[in-house]
């Protein structure tokens, strides 16, 4: 897994115009529909459920 995973597309519009946000470490700003939203990972998931 790579340090800083990029998205693919806006979970909002759909759009792939995604840019880095200098609101932090996994903030973007889509510039179609003009909203910021963050990314975080949580972790790990067990194949029965529950995060490790």
């Amino acid at each position: 897994m790579s340090e800083r995973a990029v998205p693919f597309h806006c979970p909002y519009c759909g759009e792939t115009d995604l840019w880095p946000s200098e609101a932090g470490h996994g903030s973007w700003e889509c510039r179609a529909c003009l909203r910021a939203f963050s990314l975080k990972m949580l972790g790990l998931v067990r194949p029965g459920g529950g995060a490790r």
